[in-house]
């Protein structure tokens, strides 16, 4: 049999290790790079609700996707309870992430290789389960949206990555007001008068330590938080106090508020000490609001305490968009005049300056919103 020549056999040695290649074992490939920022969840009810209700069953009282809402940014309704972007829209933008995804809308899970975190907030919800219920997605069905959606990305990306985008994510909440404002609205106040003051706070509370302590179980480590405003001086609820009564702010919602931010300070920092590598950010909502109601002028607005949008006294009627029991409704000619957009909810150039203090404070924590994204 005759000799190859010496040139063919080193020709072939490298097609036959390029054949296995191919069809063996396949070579490592790079992977994708690192995020430069961490992923974001979001839970809470309409302050942070980008549209998860309009994939639930309920009524347009706890749904916003009908103009004129989303009017001043996305030009048509999203399902946001105001004229544009929310906080957490802002908060994102800020951390160089796009707008995060409402969990219930539907995804295609390509997009794991640059995972930037799921919103699972409902308009309505609170961390009671009574509140609203059946209406809305209260506190703990959020987490087990939370709790299925690491599930699927440990299927996609494997345990381990799955683990990184966990523990590295903030997780940013908003809950609570809902259960202190619906036994007003529903007029029905038999749940709120069953226990003392301080002892409805504490199942309020009770419930969010409950979720907070679930997601640090499953590598969860950066909190951030935003206690409730005065309740009781939002557009929709002045008017449950007769104007004979000298109108003004319904102080018992309010008086509830104050006792459930003055326990969740104390909450937190004993969380921070349970809790293994535990971190938070809390912002003071309240104070911050209560100056843009009070001082509007001095904040670049004109109008502190109606509604751009709704009807009657303050404007507060809860019928912006004309969708809901009361059809009749206006709307003011420039949003960003207004500290409240309508009966409940913020206009976006409120959210806007709230985000950018809550990212640009200069904490004298040790922990600062931005560092809270951009330490891994």
């Amino acid at each position: 049999m005759a000799k190859l020549p010496f040139f063919l056999i080193l020709i072939s040695v490298p097609l036959i290790i390029s054949h296995k290649g191919c069809y063996g074992k396949q070579p490592p490939q790079t992977p994708p790079p690192p995020p430069t920022t961490a992923a974001l969840f979001v839970f809470g009810d309409s302050i942070f609700d980008p549209g998860n209700n309009n994939y639930i069953n309920t009524t347009t009282l706890d749904q916003a996707n009908f103009l004129p809402y989303g009017e001043s940014y996305f030009a048509h309704p999203t399902g946001r309870f105001s004229d544009g972007r929310l906080i957490s829209d802002f908060i994102a933008e800020h951390a160089k992430l796009p707008l995060i995804p409402p969990y219930l809308q539907p995804r295609n899970y390509q997009y794991v290789q640059n995972y930037h975190g799921v919103n699972f907030a409902s308009a309505g919800a609170g961390a009671l389960s009574q509140t609203f219920e059946g209406l809305v997605i209260d506190l703990k069905r959020q987490l087990k949206y939370f709790k299925k959606e690491i599930g699927e990305l440990r299927q996609k990306i494997g345990h381990d990555e799955a683990a990184k985008i966990s523990s590295s994510a903030v997780y940013l909440l908003s809950i609570g007001s809902n259960d202190y404002m619906s036994p007003f609205l529903l007029n029905s106040t038999t749940l709120l008068a069953s226990y003392p003051h301080s002892k409805y706070v504490h199942m309020v509370l009770g419930n969010l330590s409950t979720v907070v302590k679930a997601i640090h179980r499953r590598g969860g480590r950066k909190f951030v938080f935003l206690n409730l405003g005065e309740l009781g001086c939002l557009p929709g609820m002045r008017i449950l106090k007769p104007e004979t009564d000298g109108g003004g702010c319904l102080e018992e919602a309010s008086n509830l508020a104050k006792l459930h931010n003055k326990a969740l300070n104390d909450l937190l920092p004993k969380m921070e000490k349970q809790l293994h590598g535990f971190k938070y950010f809390l912002y003071d909502f309240r104070s911050n609001l209560a100056k843009k109601i009070t001082q509007p002028l001095k904040y670049g607005f004109k109008e502190g305490e109606a509604a751009c949008c709704g009807t009657g006294r303050f404007n507060a009627v809860f019928s912006c968009g004309g969708k809901r029991v009361v059809k009749e409704f206006q709307v003011c000619e420039n949003p960003s005049e207004y500290v409240f957009w309508d009966s409940y909810h913020l206009t976006e150039r409120v959210n806007k300056q709230m985000a950018d203090q809550m990212w640009n404070a200069a904490s004298t924590e040790r922990n600062s919103l931005k560092k809270l994204f951009l330490c891994f």
